[in-house]
């Protein structure tokens, strides 16, 4: 598709995107078919192909991205406003809750299996991903620096890329055992050991 799309077409791309993504999810990333796609958002095959000319794979492309954007969004208002220990506690819930509701299966996962993580765009959605849950996790460290709660001197971006891989790990175990323990044991950990920075300068 060439140019930029209206606001009309914006929109009906979206729908397309976000009934695609609700197809993948209930029949799996290898069953689900375009004609799926099409009856579920009501779409032509002809309209379908003017948004995404390249076919599945650059669908499954705007999905994987629309589902990384999820992961993000699923943990607002808290992960934007870690600002106090309470939201920290409150954001670590909906981490968790998140991820046992999701159980034994990743949608964003499960695409990336299908098109391929060498796919052009597939790496930069994981990368951009990363990027923006560790700078949301490091502004929420940085705002408990500016109140007082942790030392000046602490090195954020380290605690924040901790943070992150302490939680990536914990799904990954989730992923193979249907389990959240380990994913709780990572926050609670992390977090914890955020805490006690803080405690060693009071």
């Amino acid at each position: 598709m060439r140019g930029e799309l209206t606001a009309k077409g914006k929109a009906t791309r979206d729908r397309i995107v976000e009934g695609a993504a609700a197809v993948l999810r209930e029949r799996g990333v290898v069953a689900a078919t375009l004609d799926d796609v099409m009856a579920r958002t009501r779409t032509s095959k002809s309209q379908l192909f003017h948004y995404f000319p390249a076919g599945k794979d650059e669908l499954l492309v705007a999905v994987a991205r629309f589902e990384a954007d999820q992961v993000l969004e699923d943990q607002e208002p808290f992960l934007s406003h870690l600002d106090s220990w309470e939201a920290w506690s409150q954001w670590r819930d909906v981490v968790v809750k998140r991820y046992e509701d999701q159980g034994d299966q990743c949608p964003l996962g499960s695409l990336f299996l299908q098109i391929g993580r060498s796919t052009p765009g597939t790496r930069a959605i994981v990368i951009e991903l990363l990027r923006r849950w560790q700078e949301r996790l490091a502004a929420g460290i940085r705002a408990l620096q500016a109140s007082g709660s942790l030392p000046a001197g602490l090195d954020v971006d380290r605690r924040a890329a901790s943070l992150l891989a302490a939680i990536q790990g914990g799904v990954s175990i989730l992923l193979s055992t249907g389990q959240s323990t380990h994913l709780r044991a990572a926050l609670d950990q992390g977090i914890a050991d955020l805490r006690n920075a803080g405690h060693a300068t009071g």
